[in-house]
């Protein structure tokens, strides 16, 4: 019932090893290499396996949705940088594009279920084109989902593009859709777009100005100012940047459950 934490960032995985140590995650260990370096048989003995950890959010989400710490299944969110329209869109030529090393243990280790998420972009789903058709060869039923944050009641969209792949069971009809377009939004005193009663309901929002105009963003309370102030800011908006939106992953692993996909 241990579960093994794959992130290459120190300060996520210390955060990581402090959640664990506060019963907020699954019990596990935390490891800090390139997955390019974790061979097949090291994974012996562990029921959840989390690549790209990030700060645990997966583990949190599964959580959340119900699934138990002693379920077994895999979680691998691929760095988003080589397919973000916010990179440098090098796609499949940038180094950071490490799917082929999570498709190398996942045929080593045939793991039941594999839960993952992708910017939600043309590249994008390029990316998860390429990625069925490997599971499918592996024999998994894969299926996505391209959601938003806004639909757990976020103040933003988040776009993003969810998969969950089973090695036994019929999985998720697979649904593509084109992403929409960010609406800018107004901080809650200029627009009324306040959420209430919801996570998010106490957030603080900074103006930004974009290259099509000024947009209002949210961010945690008293993480504001970004740039001056305590040097680990700077770490936790990385880490914050990073993560998925733990509703919106939680909703989507609940979605898997209720379709009567076994676990077993």
């Amino acid at each position: 019932m241990t579960a093994f934490y794959n992130e290459i960032d120190p300060y996520a995985a210390q955060w990581l090893r402090n959640l664990i140590a506060a019963g907020a995650i699954a019990p596990g260990v935390v490891d800090e290499r390139s997955v390019w370096d974790i061979a097949p048989e090291e994974l012996d003995g562990f029921t959840q396996c989390h690549f790209f950890a990030g700060i645990g959010v997966w583990s949190r989400s599964l959580r959340r949705a119900g699934w138990p710490d002693d379920r077994p299944v895999w979680t691998a969110s691929c760095p988003c940088q080589p397919f973000s329209v916010a990179g440098e869109s090098r796609g499949f030529a940038d180094e950071r594009h490490a799917w082929p090393a999570v498709l190398w243990l996942v045929q080593a280790r045939q793991p039941r279920t594999l839960f993952g998420e992708q910017v939600s972009s043309k590249d994008g789903l390029d990316w998860f084109d390429v990625v069925q058709a490997d599971l499918d060869r592996e024999g998994y039923i894969v299926g996505g989902l391209d959601t938003c944050a806004a639909s757990v009641s976020a103040p933003h969209r988040r776009q993003r593009l969810y998969f969950v792949a089973d090695s036994i069971s019929e999985g998720l009809e697979g649904r593509r859709e084109e992403p929409g377009h960010d609406e800018a939004l107004l901080p809650p005193e200029a627009g009324g777009s306040s959420v209430p009663d919801s996570f998010w309901s106490d957030a603080e929002w900074v103006r930004c100005d974009d290259p099509g105009g000024p947009r209002w963003r949210p961010i945690e309370p008293r993480t504001f100012p970004l740039a001056d102030g305590p040097p680990a800011f700077v770490g936790r908006l990385r880490a914050y940047g990073n993560a998925l939106c733990a509703q919106q992953a939680s909703e989507f692993v609940t979605a898997r459950m209720q379709v009567g996909l076994s676990c077993a």
